[in-house]
């Protein structure tokens, strides 16, 4: 979820990485299942290259590799850029989960 600042420039609650080389998510949700490439990360969410992305407030279910194992998500589609993608905000991250995103976030952070 974005706020904005004292100008009025949305910013957001967590950080987001950029991942030139992309990592890989699965997902279904909005009457579709596909694979699609990561853009950004944050633990917040992220924002995934689709073609033609579900409408936004459709729920998503996501599972995606990371070392150390698989992450399992439940997110709402926040945003959409027709042609580009769109952005998710996770809404359900289990323990270990968010334990096996944060990790790999540091590690990206280095």
């Amino acid at each position: 979820m974005a706020t904005e600042t004292a100008c009025g420039a949305p910013t957001r609650r967590y950080e987001r990485i950029s991942l030139p080389n992309g990592m890989f998510v699965a997902w279904y949700g909005g009457g579709d299942q596909q694979i699609s490439r990561v853009q950004t990360l944050g633990i917040g969410g992220m924002f995934l290259a689709v073609p033609n992305p579900p409408a936004v407030g459709s729920s998503l279910r996501m599972v995606f590799d990371v070392p150390g194992g698989n992450v399992r998500a439940d997110a709402i589609v926040r945003n959409v850029t027709p042609g580009r993608g769109m952005g998710v905000e996770f809404v359900k991250l289990g323990p270990q989960d968010r334990l096996l995103l944060e990790r790999l976030l540091k590690r990206l952070l280095r």
